[in-house]
């Protein structure tokens, strides 16, 4: 018997649960909060999350399904990343309920919305750190052969970025001191950043 467990997605995984997203992980949380253009206000954390370039900085998350922040994008062109940290989990957890548009998360989950400076969709007080952003891409995904998937990519460009002070230390953002959560594997898995686990290592030069 090999050593190694080898199968075709396309045929399925034959394990319990499907390991690919806990391979790739532990992956950012993309906690995302919109205005529909009624003035309806949402928050949601998506798991597939991360950053994709220097300047701009952009930022994007895929939204499995056709859901109400990306309706809301569609409408208004604007979102804002919020943190996730240990002391937000259970608040960011409660705003994943898959509750009808109508619905407000910031009260369904106890937050509090802040008006954001650039653009009108309001931030996560109680968050550390928060991104304003001005949508750049929605993608449709698709697959290997062109078949178009149930997943959108948003893109977008961040054009303003909140950080609590007390992460900067001597002007240095303090990741470690963030307790940043980050989303694993399995149907409920997560993991903090803690300085615990912080190692350094230099780019190395080359010759």
């Amino acid at each position: 018997m090999s050593d190694q467990y080898f199968y075709e997605p396309a045929q399925g995984h034959g394990l319990p649960h499907d390991p690919f997203n806990a391979i790739v992980g532990p992956r950012p949380i993309g906690w995302i909060s919109t205005r529909a253009a009624s003035g309806n206000l949402n928050l949601a954390p998506y798991s597939f999350f991360n950053a994709f370039n220097y300047t701009p900085p952009l930022i994007g998350f895929a939204s499995l399904g056709r859901k109400d922040t990306l309706r809301n994008i569609e409408e208004t062109g604007e979102f804002v990343w919020n943190l996730a940290t240990r002391p937000l989990a259970e608040a960011m957890n409660a705003s994943c309920a898959a509750a009808p548009p109508e619905v407000d998360e910031f009260q369904l989950a106890g937050l509090t919305p802040q008006a954001s400076t650039i653009v009108s969709v309001p931030r996560v007080a109680e968050s550390p750190v928060s991104f304003e952003c001005k949508c750049s891409q929605i993608i449709r995904l698709q697959g290997a052969s062109g078949a178009e998937t149930n997943s959108w990519l948003i893109l977008g460009e961040v054009v303003g970025v909140h950080i609590a002070r007390e992460l900067l230390r001597d002007g240095v953002y303090d990741t470690a001191g963030s307790r940043t959560i980050l989303r694993g594997g399995g149907p409920a898995d997560y993991f903090e950043i803690t300085p615990e686990q912080l190692f350094r290592m230099t780019r190395p030069s080359y010759p």
